[in-house]
């Protein structure tokens, strides 16, 4: 196992962060923001610009700024090259504001990769559609979206 740990955040918050070769970033934004900027030390660095929605009709032609097939392929193929490198890294992924999308791509490295993944109860509103295409990659892979009590039960519990 190459990847050795799986974390997300929101663009704020990566844009915020010293750079780390040891460090892969899976960098999403809006299609109507410009490209976030990450210190330059983060050398392994997948960027994608999707809305987060999910379609109303898989049957209907693709809108625009949708999260494709295509998409997820670069995903995978970057997932594959940080699992692949001779030296442990972890993964970061972001979106706007660290909730869906980035979500979503963080529970398909962890199930690729088996690494853990931080708070993987904060995942419940992961995006389905992004999830669904990813894994039509890897159908053996399984990814399971928590429910949002595990996020409460979390947050409630006694502290050391």
């Amino acid at each position: 196992m190459t990847i050795n740990h799986v974390r997300y955040t929101s663009r704020k918050l990566a844009e915020s962060l010293a750079g780390n070769p040891y460090m892969a970033v899976i960098s999403i934004t809006d299609p109507t923001t410009p490209e976030a900027r990450l210190d330059p030390l983060f050398r392994h660095v997948l960027r994608l610009s999707f809305f987060d929605a999910v379609p109303a009709d898989e049957f209907q032609p693709p809108l625009p700024g949708l999260f494709n097939r295509q998409m997820a392929r670069q995903i995978d193929d970057f997932v594959r090259e940080i699992q692949a490198a001779p030296f442990a890294m972890s993964v970061m992924v972001h979106c706007e504001y660290g909730v869906s999308r980035s979500a979503a791509v963080a529970l398909f490295v962890e199930a690729f990769s088996g690494a853990p993944l931080d708070a993987r109860e904060f995942t419940y509103e992961a995006n389905p559609w992004v999830v669904d295409t990813l894994l039509s990659l890897h159908p053996q892979l399984s990814i399971e979206i928590p429910r949002p009590d595990a996020a409460r039960d979390r947050r409630t519990a006694m502290r050391a």
